[in-house]
């Protein structure tokens, strides 16, 4: 099968244009709601809608496991990842609490668990039962690698073909810090010691091995920095694949991403490496506590809505900055103008 990526549109700066002179037609001072009327505007320019709608946004959880976790690098064992799937079934998860909150579609996708989970609920995509263990080996196959782009991209379809207007990609995957700081570190060329963090949990003797074991992997794999594919095979993770592949699909159809924490920055790194025309599609949700994240959002430009000392994943900080979308939107469509309003505008302000 041929591998290759959906083509993504230029942004409507025409709309956007537009939308900025709206703004400035509402009953405040230019300007006074910052970031809100910026994000406005950005909606607007990936939408091409005037009033951009964003709900209902959906929440998509890849899970997979790694082999590297034989490793000891997560403060938890392998078999958390099914346990925690089925949490997200039975909806006792903080990102079911979060989408219920918004009125997002949630969907849990298996695009690589070791253990198969027969449960409602989840839609079964399996690409591979785990990655192989990058500290012997290369995580996967470059066709796996592509494999788990289109089980994501599927994913993203999916969201769009029920109406949903943004997309979360979430993931679960007991020791996924541990690829991603190796991603991170290949496609930055920063050194593995700035971004290793504790995961789950791991702090001392156990954080000093987890470094360890990622140095050796990036001498003893073999890739290409220039060739993201290569890096998500060698290094990387069937979900962080699998959420690359979503925010392409994503961005190919216009609806706003908003991106989480570490993991999902890394998988957005990677993605627009493949593709430099997602970045304006990315919206980042939050800032970490993981050090590495500071990175991968630098790597991007980019500088997320909130900061609330998050490390969980599954789409959480990307879903409590949901709300400020929607404020953004509601901004553009509640709003009253200093002319249906009867207020005075600006004194020798320009006429609309």
């Amino acid at each position: 099968m041929p591998h290759r990526l959906p083509p993504i549109p230029a942004l409507d700066e025409a709309c956007a244009e537009r939308v900025a002179g709206y703004i400035d037609t509402l009953t405040k001072p230019p300007g006074s709601l910052g970031r809100v009327e910026r994000l406005a505007i950005e909606l607007a320019a990936m939408t091409g809608d005037d009033f951009p709608v964003v709900a209902p946004p959906a929440v998509v959880v890849f899970a997979a496991d790694h082999g590297v976790a034989a490793e000891g690098v997560s403060a938890f064992p392998q078999t958390v990842t099914a346990q925690m799937v089925a949490n997200f079934v039975a909806g006792g998860a903080a990102i079911n609490v979060f989408a219920r909150q918004m009125l997002a579609r949630l969907e849990v996708v298996d695009v690589g668990m070791a253990t198969s989970l027969s449960a409602e609920g989840v839609v079964i995509d399996r690409v591979r039962p785990g990655t192989a263990n990058l500290a012997l080996e290369d995580a996967m196959t470059r066709d796996e690698a592509w494999a788990a782009i289109r089980v994501g991209r599927r994913a993203a379809e999916r969201a769009a073909s029920n109406g949903c207007r943004c997309l979360i990609a979430g993931e679960m995957g007991i020791a996924n810090t541990t690829p991603s700081t190796a991603m991170l570190a290949a496609l930055t060329g920063i050194d593995v010691g700035e971004l290793v963090g504790p995961g789950t949990g791991v702090a001392g003797p156990a954080l000093a091995h987890k470094q360890a074991v990622i140095e050796a992997a990036m001498v003893d794999r073999l890739f290409d920095a220039e060739d993201p594919v290569d890096v998500l095979a060698t290094l990387g993770g069937l979900e962080i694949a699998a959420m690359a592949g979503a925010y392409l699909e994503a961005a190919s159809r216009r609806m706003p991403v908003i991106v989480d924490g570490f993991i999902a920055t890394v998988a957005a790194l990677a993605a627009c490496r493949m593709l430099p025309e997602l970045r304006p599609f990315l919206i980042f949700g939050h800032r970490s506590h993981e050090p590495g994240h500071a990175h991968a959002l630098a790597a991007l430009d980019a500088e997320p809505l909130l900061a609330m000392e998050l490390c969980l994943g599954e789409g959480t900080g990307a879903a409590l900055a949901f709300p400020l979308l929607q404020a953004a939107t509601a901004m553009l469509s509640r709003m009253a103008t200093f002319d249906t309003a009867g207020i005075d505008d600006r004194e020798g302000a320009e006429p609309i």
